[in-house]
């Protein structure tokens, strides 16, 4: 009951950041030249004045930017994105078929870093100032300082050009038709080089904070009790140390849920992956605002939904956390 009050009051207060994040973003994409009807037009390959001033009359773009914001708050309030004049289709339905590529991407690169991080960060930490923790820290300070479209790039040019181990980019195979288990394994294969790439440089954050955290946790007074009760030390590390060692690590989780997403705009461009960092990046190009205020609004949704779990996460691994705090 302590964590559903809890999970509750971190809900009702995403709700105002939502708001103002939407807010914003409309905002700021008004003062960016050109709209959807100039982009529809240079589409077109161009059009007259009437023409022109009838798509900004049917689409809502003649009138005023307090108008426009409140007729889509209210369109949000009945969950209706809008329709994309650009892609001719519901927001939602654009949006809904670009989603599974950006929540697998993610998916598979956070727990690539998350499991590979605590790993390395752990054996970093068991051999302090010795050659593992100089070697896995300099690895890391290497994939940090890296930036992502050059591994993206690299790891094309080395695992699919000239090994020729892996695809070099796209979801699945387009030109095979296969179902069950080897269109998961078609699109596993397909993800292998995007995940690696936008996890390498989490990875290298996340053995960062591990190693940090498990000295800290294994200089405690009751590590030190339990060592002078002669239990093993295997036993310390992974039914004492670990769960307070992990408490950082689930709070970066959260805090990196939106920076995720916006470094799979750089992957899914450099691997030609359609998810939602693609679809952001063809939205700002040829201005069109509901999809991209759509794609704004399901992000924001996502990261609070990670956060959310977050908590609850947190709260489970450290019992002093409580509703009334």
């Amino acid at each position: 009951m302590r964590i559903l009050s809890l999970a509750g009051r971190r809900l009702a207060a995403s709700i105002p950041t939502l708001l103002l994040i939407l807010i914003g973003v409309f905002l700021l994409l008004q003062l960016a030249p050109g709209d959807t009807v100039d982009a529809m037009m240079a589409q077109m390959g161009g059009g007259d004045a009437a023409t022109a001033r009838e798509l900004r009359r049917f689409y809502g773009l003649d009138l005023s930017v307090p108008m426009q914001l409140t007729n889509y708050l209210w369109r949000l309030v009945r969950l209706d994105l809008g329709f994309s004049a650009i892609y001719g289709k519901p927001v939602a339905t654009v949006i809904l078929e670009r989603l599974p590529p950006t929540l697998l991407l993610m998916t598979s690169a956070l727990s690539f870093a998350f499991f590979f991080g605590l790993v390395f960060g752990v054996i970093a930490a068991r051999g302090v100032n010795r050659w593992p923790d100089t070697l896995i820290s300099t690895v890391g300070l290497i994939f940090y300082a890296t930036p992502s479209f050059w591994f993206g790039l690299m790891a094309i040019v080395v695992f699919s050009i000239y090994l020729q181990w892996l695809p070099a980019g796209g979801f699945e195979d387009i030109g095979a038709v296969s179902t069950g288990l080897w269109r998961v394994l078609d699109v596993a294969s397909h993800l292998v080089l995007p995940s690696l790439t936008l996890g390498l440089i989490f990875l290298a954050i996340y053995l960062r904070i591990m190693r940090a955290s498990m000295l800290e946790v294994l200089n405690l007074d009751f590590v030190r009790t339990a060592r002078a009760k002669g239990l093993d030390e295997t036993r310390i590390i992974t039914r004492h140390v670990l769960r307070n060692a992990l408490l950082p690590m689930v709070t970066l989780i959260g805090l990196q849920a939106g920076t995720m997403l916006g470094g799979s705009v750089v992957v899914e461009t450099v691997f030609s992956l359609p998810g939602l960092g693609r679809l952001a990046y063809e939205s700002v190009v040829q201005r069109d605002l509901n999809t991209l205020l759509g794609i704004v609004f399901v992000s924001a949704l996502l990261v609070i939904l990670v956060n959310f779990i977050t908590d609850l996460l947190y709260a489970r691994l450290d019992p002093r956390i409580s509703a009334e705090s």
